[in-house]
């Protein structure tokens, strides 16, 4: 995703700071969304998968030292700038032990604000880059790390059996593609159930009881009804 396609979310229960922001912002070609308050900040963050997050601290029904926290605890690392009139340097350090990425300090330049924007988003940028060629594989809040054989969901790690592992690595690596089941069999079992696409569907079973919210509705493992099944990839 380019630059001028990145979804910038403002937090900020002030109007005129969040008009402000979104039209500086536009003008460097962002998307901007905005919410007014901190439940609508967590629920807009997980319904819009915003790139980066400009977040006040002093807001209505959840502060942003909550919302952060919550957004973490979730395994949402979705980059987040904090915004706050208050020059304590506890609330600062707070914020960033908490998962927030910089911060700062109203009153502010829309200039400057775009500035950190542009650098946390460049950063954050770096690090997933550098991420995947250490062979990182990542979707949402599931994180593989095959040369490790460790896995985590919401940063708690996962049990496998070695089969199981292969297939959830085999379906990251080719995410959004539908493979079928004989597809599978030879990736991961080298057609040593050849004709056998039941061992397939048993361990894709498994997997979604481990990495799914809900089986019946899976958001990562999707059926594809006569063909396979599809990995479909999860913003952070």
């Amino acid at each position: 995703m380019n630059m001028t396609t990145k979804k910038i979310l403002i937090v900020d229960d002030e109007q005129p700071i969040r008009t402000l922001l979104e039209y500086n912002l536009k003008q460097e070609r962002y998307e901007t969304i905005s919410a007014a308050d901190g439940e609508e900040a967590v629920h807009k963050t997980e319904s819009e998968q915003p790139d980066l997050i400009l977040l006040d601290l002093m807001l209505p029904k959840m502060d942003g030292i909550d919302v952060c926290r919550t957004l973490r605890q979730r395994g949402i690392e979705t980059p987040i700038i904090m915004l706050t009139a208050k020059g304590d340097e506890l609330d600062k350090v707070l914020g960033l032990e908490i998962g927030a990425d910089d911060y700062m300090t109203k009153p502010f330049s829309p200039r400057e604000v775009v500035a950190r924007v542009k650098a946390v988003l460049r950063r954050t940028g770096d690090r997933i880059d550098r991420e995947e060629e250490n062979g990182l594989l990542q979707s949402g809040p599931l994180t593989v790390h095959p040369e490790q054989y460790i896995a985590y969901l919401n940063k708690e790690e996962l049990e496998f059996t070695p089969k199981e592992f292969e297939l959830l690595v085999y379906f990251m690596q080719n995410k959004n593609r539908v493979l079928s089941r004989d597809q599978l069999l030879s990736a991961v079992w080298n057609y040593d159930f050849a004709g056998d696409t039941r061992i397939v569907d048993v361990h894709v079973s498994h997997l979604r009881e481990k990495i799914e919210e809900n089986t019946k509705k899976p958001l990562f493992i999707k059926t594809v009804r006569g063909i396979g099944y599809k990995f479909e990839e999860q913003k952070m």
